[in-house]
C-alpha cells in the first residue's frame, strides 16, 4: 500500500504525538525534517535518522508520530510508531511501521483553513511598493517599516498562498498592503510580516462598515510558505484528534 503513494527520497516530517524523551533531552514535539530511505513493506518504510546541526537525533523505539510526506502538490499523512533503529551502509535508519490509515490532502497553496487570527495592517509606502515592484522575486526580500501603526483586522482563513480578513475599513483592489500576524506552533509562537496584494473587497452582508479582504502574498520566500501549510496541517490534526475524543 505505502508503495502505492509514497517514492524513495520524498520529504517527510515527523511531530512527536506525545513528548517523549532522547538523549537526555526532551522532544517538545519539534518537527524534524528527513527523507525516505526505503519501502519495507506495506506498512513499513525506512527513513533517514534526523540531523540538527550535524548531530543525529536517536529518536527512541516504540515513540510515535505523525508522521507527513511530501509528494509533489499531494502530501499524505499517517500515524506511526518507530519500531527499530540501526546502521546500514554507513547510513544511520530508523524504520516506522504504520498506525493509522493513509490521509491524502491536495497540496496547494490555495488550500484554505478557516480561523480567527488577530492581524495589523497598513497601506505600503511609495517607496516599499516600488522595491516590491523592482524586487527579483527568487531572491530579494522587501524592506518594511515596522514602525508605522497598524490598523486590526481578523484572517478568517488563511493559506500558503494568501488570507481572506474582515475589517471596519476598505482597501481597493490590487493595491499593495502590509499584513502582520502571529501563528502558534507547537514548537513556539512565530510572526510573519508580510506583503499583499489586494485581489477582492466586498462589504459583509448584513454587516453595513465590515469589509471582506482576499489577499495574495507578494513576497513569501519558501520556507514562510512551508511553515505556514505546516501550521495548517497542525490545526487540522488537532482538530480531527478533539473530533475522535483523543
Amino acid at each position: 500500500m505505502l508503495s502505492k503513494f509514497v517514492n524513495v527520497g520524498s520529504r517527510v516530517d515527523l511531530t512527536s504525538i506525545e513528548r517523549v524523551k532522547y538523549d537526555n533531552a526532551e522532544d517538545n514535539k519539534k518537527v524534524y525534517e528527513t527523507k525516505i530511505y526505503d519501502i519495507l513493506s506495506d506498512d513499513r518504510i525506512e527513513v533517514l535518522m534526523p540531523m540538527e546541526q550535524s548531530k543525529l537525533i536517536l529518536l527512541p523505539v516504540d515513540s510515535e508520530y505523525d508522521v507527513n510526506v511530501y509528494e509533489g502538490k499531494l502530501l499524505y499523512q499517517f500515524d506511526a510508531r518507530i519500531i527499530d533503529r540501526y546502521k546500514s551502509n554507513n547510513v544511520y535508519i530508523i524504520v516506522l511501521e504504520l498506525t493509522s490509515n493513509i490521509r491524502k490532502i491536495q497540496r496547494r497553496e490555495f488550500y484554505r483553513f478557516s480561523c480567527a487570527l488577530d492581524m495589523g495592517s497598513r497601506e505600503l509606502e511609495k517607496d516599499e511598493v516600488e522595491a516590491v515592484e523592482k524586487r527579483n522575486k527568487t531572491t530579494d526580500t522587501v524592506p518594511l517599516n515596522g514602525t508605522i501603526p497598524l490598523r486590526r483586522a481578523i484572517i478568517v482563513d488563511i493559506s500558503g498562498g494568501g488570507v481572506r480578513f474582515i475589517s471596519n475599513y476598505k482597501y481597493d483592489k490590487d493595491q499593495l498592503i502590509y499584513c502582520k500576524y502571529n501563528l502558534n506552533f507547537e514548537t513556539g509562537k512565530k510572526e510573519y510580516c508580510l506583503v499583499g496584494k489586494v485581489l477582492a473587497v466586498k462589504e459583509v452582508e448584513h454587516k453595513p462598515g465590515t469589509f471582506e479582504h482576499r489577499v495574495q502574498y507578494m513576497d513569501i520566500n519558501m520556507e514562510e510558505r512551508e511553515e505556514i501549510i505546516r501550521y495548517i496541517f497542525q490545526e487540522e490534526r488537532k482538530n480531527r484528534r478533539k473530533e475522535s475524543g483523543f
